[in-house]
């Protein structure tokens, strides 16, 4: 039934530039659907291996969790189970502008723009990729192993996501059902750190209640999570110096040495100051991967400003229930990243550079501060 729904869903939609996009993308969604089993029809194959078998029981305690205990939206999703042919179930294509820090978007039905765009054939987004290139835009293509239709379809458990680890399959599973629980048309951004801190916050708290205190898992958990902080308040900063670094740049200076240059600095950087106080190696990869405006704005979708999500959640009394609500107020905010940076009483960047005062005012400032007694 819900590949019939889809397909009638797209019939109206194609039409225009996207038709064969749209027809290929129905087609594989709808092939992937019918080749769904249940879970208890999983569980009892024998041609699906014990550890498959565990991790697919896994699954099923995480989505209960997510539902029951996080508050998140009760689905059906990951209710049955497909075995893909390959290891990844799409292939994303990212794309940017070269000198300007900025999102090259598509749009799509429903969600609205979107900054990348997925192939169920990896083929198609190579040539997707190329394309681009020739237009003179930064890309990034990566595989991917789980991917949300945001509550439109019952989305099965894929064989691809069960070579996660354990710890990073119970976050999946959270992540996305985040997307089926809020998911603001035409703000990835803002979707994807959301359901990043969830994933991460949600993963904690569902070993600290199954395994305890002392769980050597929730240890490693609260590690990663740690580092995930530290990347995040990094390139927050950074994609932000970067950002202002491409607009005071004059076009006389448009040479793609000296960008690549400043881009490497951001690496070294990193190297330098901040990969030593890590606890973990997750991030090392950061120092040698080959970096774009398109592979830095990944980042920025997912991990910017996630000490917003932090503060809120503080804020919220470390209640899950009641930030997920304080999020969904959000919906219909066309900036729901600046809305919540007003929720929580922290200034968006413009603003603060609004109000920064003329030096006079400053010295003055100054004048007046040396005179407050300071015990």
């Amino acid at each position: 039934m819900d590949a019939v729904k889809y397909l009638l869903v797209l019939l109206p939609l194609l039409a225009g530039c996207q038709i064969n996009y749209l027809a290929s993308s129905g087609y594989n969604q709808m092939k992937l659907l019918n080749a769904r089993v249940p879970i208890d029809a999983a569980l009892k194959d024998p041609k699906i291996s014990d550890q498959e078998k565990r991790k697919l029981e896994l699954a099923q305690k995480a989505r209960a969790f997510a539902e029951n205990d996080l508050h998140l939206k009760p689905t059906k999703n990951y209710t049955s189970y497909v075995k893909l042919d390959r290891p990844y179930v799409t292939y994303v294509v990212s794309a940017a502008y070269k000198w300007e820090l900025k999102h090259y978007q598509w749009s799509y039905p429903f969600v609205g723009k979107m900054p990348y765009k997925g192939y169920f054939n990896e083929e198609d987004a190579k040539i997707q990729e190329q394309e681009l290139q020739i237009e003179g835009l930064d890309t990034y293509m990566r595989g991917v192993s789980a991917y949300s239709t945001l509550g439109w379809f019952n989305d099965p458990l894929l064989s691809s996501m069960l070579r996660y680890k354990d710890y990073d399959l119970v976050n999946t599973i959270i992540h996305e059902t985040v997307h089926a629980t809020l998911y603001i048309k035409g703000n990835a951004d803002f979707n994807e750190s959301l359901a990043m801190f969830l994933g991460n916050k949600g993963a904690e708290q569902y070993y600290l209640k199954t395994e305890g205190d002392n769980s050597p898992t929730l240890a490693q958990i609260k590690k990663d999570n740690e580092d995930d902080k530290i990347f995040s308040k990094f390139i927050s900063e950074e994609l932000k110096d970067l950002a202002t670094w491409y607009k005071d740049l004059p076009p006389a200076e448009h040479i793609e040495e000296k960008r690549m240059a400043r881009i490497q600095a951001i690496q070294e950087k990193f190297k330098k100051e901040v990969l030593p106080t890590m606890h973990t190696k997750n991030y090392e990869k950061f120092t040698t991967a080959k970096l774009n405006n398109a592979r830095l704005l990944v980042y920025k979708t997912y991990m910017q400003d996630l000490a917003d999500f932090e503060t809120l959640y503080q804020q919220s009394g470390k209640s899950m229930q009641v930030f997920i609500e304080k999020c969904k107020a959000l919906e219909g905010e066309k900036d729901p990243a600046k809305k919540l940076k007003e929720l929580i009483g922290t200034k968006s960047e413009s603003e603060l550079n609004a109000n920064i005062p003329s030096a006079e005012i400053q010295q003055d400032q100054k004048k007046k501060e040396s005179k407050i007694p300071t015990h």
